[in-house]
């Protein structure tokens, strides 16, 4: 969904999908030295089967890359099933 704009709010730790000026959904997570754990995601019932997760799920993915210094760990069952489905964000996951 193109006009979903997902940001990272540190201070929540939570990535956030917006909708214009409506919050369609969020990631939440915790940081660790190395890591980022993401515990819980959550899309609105109003959003839901418009792309907002998957949205959310590549977005918050493409910037734990783009900071090249930490690895994921997918607790939250729909990031972990998303990255299952996408390995080329396989590379990202905690080996350890």
């Amino acid at each position: 969904m193109s006009d979903v704009e997902v940001r990272d709010n540190p201070a929540e730790n939570r990535y956030e999908a917006w909708l214009g000026d409506r919050l369609a959904g969020v990631a939440v997570y915790e940081s660790r030295p190395g890591s980022i754990v993401f515990t819980h995601t959550e899309v609105g019932d109003e959003f839901e089967g418009r792309g907002v997760g998957s949205a959310l799920a590549r977005d918050a993915l493409d910037d734990v890359r783009a900071g090249g210094e930490r690895d994921v760990v997918p607790l939250c069952p729909f990031i972990k099933d998303w990255i299952e489905r996408h390995p080329d964000y396989q590379d990202l996951v905690h080996r350890g």
